[in-house]
């Protein structure tokens, strides 16, 4: 079973979805918004998004692509 880990803060208006718990870092995206984090071997281990309040007024669309193994 594999767990997904959801941290919202409502003060920061952030919000951070991890998909794997372990090392990486966060790298920009096409939209200034969202961050995808990516471990070192390049794939995607979570995201974020940034300014969450805004996503209902302007549409939200961001491809997190994995590498293959």
């Amino acid at each position: 079973m594999e767990k997904v880990k959801v941290w919202f803060d409502q003060e920061g208006d952030y919000l951070e979805i991890v998909f794997e718990s372990k090392a990486g870092y966060f790298k920009e995206t096409h939209d200034d918004r969202v961050m995808e984090k990516v471990d070192q071997d390049g794939n995607v281990i979570g995201f974020s998004i940034m300014n969450v309040s805004s996503v209902g007024k302007e549409p939200l669309k961001v491809e997190l692509i994995r590498k293959s193994a």
